[in-house]
């Protein structure tokens, strides 16, 4: 008989562990210990199984391609679902991105589309923002801001990087909009001063801030930031490895700001667990990505792109935008009224199920303490949820697009607890 726990201690300790949970099987919104308790999951695997644990369409769709192919590697053949996967996502990215590549993970995503926007411009710098997320690679660690954890003893890293000041209203204490205007003011002197539009590939930025704390830019940002890459045709690519597929209340978290990317990085929600990802971009930017200058053995796998597929399919059938819209509305109702209560909750900020709740205590700075005992009491009483942010003082809401409206209550009850614990 297996002794998990014992192989659990031979686990690599480079892996964090939030929780020492050991889980049997998973269902909807909920995962199920081997030690019996049923842990309400507000975190999705980091926004990845935006469809709920299991759902049966893409269960089913899992089981029936892995009786047909499981690997066909993409130099050597074209496998269907693939092509099926490229069909579903025309009809909701876009319809100016009609190129498609396939990796594995979010950071070969964002490596695929520094590459490409390096290839088509022929220039090499880049533009991230101060808080951004775009992974754990040598290249993305270099992009990556939100922490200076993910990057300690790696350096030095690639070369070529610079970072902007992302409109963070709340930290610089201004309104939205003299926030907004600044942070542009910002990136056109760092293009006058550091890295100029002749040497700028691109600028990467999230929607929505992730890892740095569920940070929603004000929409003059947005635009603001599209009209200056287009003045100096520098590409813009939208980092939607978090924010995508739904999880905002649009397909995508660029769609708040009517704004269109010219590269578009995709990878969590995109298969409810398979590990997939993709670079979608404007075909004559990829005519211009060297053939055989990027790729990889397993990217675009058979049976991951028809979880893609069913993902896609299940979530337009099901009208699960339409649940994120309303469960994101009720969570944000709800926690309005415990902030009434609980004046360390400083800020509640995000769009659909993409929430986060910052602490900062009387006097204003950030509150990681309050904030990892609140999130500790919840977990104790068997609700699974994340930190965010430089300091870990935002609760970051992500539960699954297919929460009930009685499972909200149920999260906001036991949140209420951990408040009142915390406070004493």
């Amino acid at each position: 008989m297996i002794n998990y726990q014992e192989n659990y201690e031979h686990l690599s300790p480079v892996w964090s562990h939030y929780t020492d949970i050991i889980i049997d099987h998973a269902e909807g919104s909920y995962l199920y210990a081997t030690d019996g308790r049923k842990v309400l999951d507000f975190t999705c695997g980091i926004g990845v199984t935006n469809t709920g644990h299991c759902h049966p369409k893409v269960v089913e769709a899992i089981r029936e391609q892995a009786g047909k192919l499981i690997h066909g590697q993409m130099n050597l053949i074209v496998h269907k679902p693939i092509l099926e996967l490229v069909d579903e996502l025309r009809k909701i990215v876009p319809p100016t991105l009609d190129g498609f590549f396939f990796s594995n993970s979010g950071a070969e995503a964002l490596e695929g589309a520094l590459k490409l926007a390096r290839h088509a411009t022929g220039r090499q710098n880049v533009i991230v923002f101060q808080g951004s997320f775009h992974g754990r690679t040598n290249a993305t660690m270099a992009m990556t801001t939100s922490k200076n954890s993910y990057k300690v003893g790696y350096q030095p890293l690639m070369a070529g990087v610079y970072v902007a000041p992302f409109p963070y209203a709340l930290r610089y204490g201004w309104d939205e909009e003299k926030t907004s205007q600044w942070c542009l003011d910002e990136l056109e002197l760092l293009l006058m001063t550091q890295s100029a539009p002749a040497e700028t590939a691109a600028v990467f930025i999230e929607p929505v801030i992730g890892e740095g704390g569920y940070i929603v830019p004000p929409v003059s940002f947005m635009k603001g930031l599209r009209e200056l890459t287009q003045k100096h045709g520098i590409l813009l690519v939208a980092d939607e490895v978090q924010s995508g597929f739904g999880r905002t209340g649009k397909w995508f978290g660029i769609q708040h700001f009517e704004v269109e990317p010219d590269i578009m990085t995709v990878a969590k929600g995109l298969a409810s667990g398979m590990p997939i990802s993709g670079v979608i971009s404007r075909l004559d930017l990829m005519s211009k990505w060297i053939p055989g200058s990027h790729g990889g053995t397993y990217g675009g796998n058979a049976v991951a792109a028809a979880a893609g597929v069913a993902t896609i399919r299940a979530m337009r059938d099901e009208k699960m935008l339409d649940n994120v819209n309303a469960r994101g509305a009720q969570l944000k109702a709800g926690l309005a009224h415990l902030q009434e209560k609980y004046p360390q909750i400083a800020e509640i900020r995000g769009l659909g199920l993409m929430i986060g709740t910052e602490f900062r205590d009387a006097k204003g700075k950030p509150d990681k303490a309050f904030t990892k005992a609140v999130q500790h009491s919840c977990i104790d009483n068997n609700m699974l949820i994340l930190t965010a942010g430089p300091w870990d003082n935002t609760i970051r809401w992500i539960p699954p697009l297919v929460v009930t409206e009685g499972q909200i209550n149920e999260g906001l009850t036991i949140f209420e607890s951990a408040l009142k614990e915390a406070a004493k």
